[in-house]
């Protein structure tokens, strides 16, 4: 199953959290310091929280946007994506074995017209064994 993923930036994650549990009906799928993802079956949906200072994040709807994503089962289908992407001419960064979100992750990341980033990816492990925070792409 293919989902859209949308990671935001919030000042306050427990409100967020609180928030977003009740416009989706569900609790998080992951938890983590400063970290909440969800996985939303109707619509389908992976919701990222990241949580950034107020001071470093701003006011209102200003840098709310972290990243955008399409979420998909293999690596293969990644892979499926960049070669559509590069086909494009569009400049591709390949990630592979990468943690991210508290999870290890193969991707290919891009840019939109405007800057904005965007990643295909799959979740390779959702929760290692050694596990390691969460890198900035989260």
């Amino acid at each position: 199953m293919s989902r859209i993923q949308l990671a935001l930036n919030v000042a306050d994650l427990d409100t967020s959290v609180a928030f977003y549990s009740t416009l989706f009906g569900t609790q998080p799928h992951k938890r983590r310091p400063g970290y909440a993802n969800f996985a939303v079956a109707e619509p389908p949906l992976k919701l990222v929280l990241i949580e950034v200072p107020a001071d470093a994040r701003g006011e209102g709807t200003a840098q709310a946007l972290n990243h955008l994503g399409i979420e998909v089962d293999s690596t293969a289908e990644v892979e499926a994506g960049a070669a559509r992407l590069r086909d494009a001419g569009l400049a591709t960064f390949d990630e592979r074995d990468t943690t991210c979100c508290y999870a290890l992750q193969d991707k290919v990341w891009v840019h939109d017209p405007a800057g904005a980033p965007w990643e295909v990816y799959t979740v390779t492990d959702d929760n290692p064994v050694v596990e390691r925070e969460g890198a900035a792409c989260c």
